[in-house]
Order: C-alpha cells, then sequence, then structure tokens
C-alpha cells in the first residue's frame, strides 16, 4: 500500500483536462479509473482483450478486475480467466463518506455532510456471497482499499426530498486509508475477531465485528461454506460455531 502515490494520482486525476470542466462532466467513474491507474501505472495494461473479454489490467503475469458494485456480473469473466490466469478482485469500500446532493439540472452541489457511519471490509460480503462458489479457487486473490471519499448523489429519488431511491453520480476518492488482502483461504481467518469465544453464534459474531446482524450472517455463512468454522451444534435457538484447525 502507498498512501502517498495514490494521494499524487488522485490530484493528477482531478486536475486533468478531462475533468476541468468540473464533476458533471466526468464520464469514467472516478474511483474505477484512479485504481485501475494505482494498481497499473503503465497504460499499456489497461484495457487487455483476453479470450473475448475486456480485463480492467493484464499486468502480463495476472488479471486485476476492479468492480465497485455487482459481482455476479463477474461470473463469466472469473469462468473464462481462472481457468488460465492468476486474478486480483479488487472491491473499494468507503471508510469515511462525505455526502453531497446534485441538482440535475443546474449541476449544483450541495456543501458535503459526513456520514456517521464507518465502513469495514465485512460490507465486501454481499458482494462476496454472489461469487461464493469461486473464492476457493486457487487463481482468486481478494483485495479491499479502504478509501475516504465524496459521494455524490442526484436529487431524483421518490421520496419528497429527492433523496429516498436517488442514483449516486460518482465517487471522489480522498485518501486510501487501508489494504487488505485475501491471498488464500486461510487469510480469512483475519476477519474473526480475536477476542470472539468459542462456540460462538451469528449474533456474537455481529457484537465482536461491531456489524449488524444481518451482514454477520453472510460473513459466517461464507466461512462455513469455506469449510473454516464447523457447526458444534446450538445455543438456545442458534446454531454454534467453532473455528476449525488449518
Amino acid at each position: 500500500m502507498d498512501k502517498e502515490r495514490f494521494l499524487q494520482l488522485k490530484d493528477a486525476y482531478l486536475k486533468s483536462d478531462r475533468n476541468k470542466a468540473g464533476i458533471g462532466t466526468l464520464k469514467e467513474k472516478t474511483v474505477h479509473a484512479i485504481l485501475k491507474d494505482y494498481y497499473a501505472p503503465d497504460k499499456d495494461m489497461q484495457e487487455v482483450p483476453i479470450n473475448g473479454y475486456v480485463a480492467d489490467i493484464y499486468t502480463g503475469e495476472e488479471i486485476i478486475e476492479i468492480q465497485t458494485a455487482n459481482f455476479n456480473k463477474m461470473r463469466q469473466k472469473l469462468d473464462s480467466f481462472l481457468p488460465e490466469y492468476p486474478v486480483t478482485l479488487v472491491y473499494p469500500i468507503p471508510h469515511v463518506k462525505w455526502l453531497s446532493w446534485m441538482d440535475e439540472e443546474t449541476g449544483e452541489c450541495s456543501p458535503l455532510r459526513k456520514s456517521p457511519k464507518k465502513g469495514n471490509v465485512y460490507h465486501a460480503f454481499y458482494e462476496l456471497y454472489k461469487i461464493k462458489q469461486y473464492l476457493n479457487h486457487p487463481n482468486l486473490r481478494l483485495c479491499f482499499p479502504l478509501l475516504d471519499i465524496e459521494e455524490y448523489r442526484l436529487l431524483n429519488g421518490w421520496s419528497k426530498d429527492k433523496k429516498k431511491g436517488s442514483e449516486r453520480f460518482d465517487r471522489i476518492p480522498v485518501a486510501l486509508v487501508d489494504e487488505v488482502c485475501i491471498c488464500r483461504i486461510e487469510d480469512y481467518m483475519q476477519l474473526i475477531p480475536y477476542e470472539l469465544e468459542e462456540p460462538f453464534t451469528v449474533s456474537e459474531f455481529a457484537k465482536a465485528a461491531k456489524i449488524r446482524k444481518d451482514e454477520a450472517q453472510t460473513v459466517v455463512h461464507i466461512l462455513h461454506y469455506l469449510k473454516l468454522i464447523e457447526r458444534c451444534g446450538k445455543k438456545g435457538r442458534s446454531y454454534a460455531y467453532i473455528v476449525k484447525e488449518i
């Protein structure tokens, strides 16, 4: 992780000719574009045709795909790439977020307001669930950069203030805070809270990890699917789990 180089790339991108006209003119989503430059400084490595698809990055040895949502759309690419190449999926996670609302007609943006919520790596599991059958493939690696971001949303929602159901226009990264990588199955173990006592339930996992119960349910499901934890009976009405020895 190189925080300084990330900031330099971010500043260069936002000052480039393609963006001088302002945020309302952006074509490629900014987080995706900056991460692409961060992981592949050589432009010749970007947008490379492979097996009938276009890889975001091909280094000559590995493929890097930057996916900000909708992992279900990655299945066909993974079917094509994984038998032949190491593939790293990069999924950026907002750490601290500032939110601004944009008027579609004027392009005017409201002052940025800081969200009280903080993101963490567990937020990726909603997307990982969509490709869980690939998670134990030896050629698949995962990378989760945690970014402080500014998020711009259009005032086009269905509620009276047009905010609920609104469309996200773009996200501008402010800083690279951290980076969590999973290069092998055993690396998922870093996501099991150290203070979590065994046997544990989903509710106890949620409390130890400081996440919602529905998020914990997905995390525990995937850890169980990958055979990193196993059921050992029940605690009350809930399944109890222990960590398997690897």
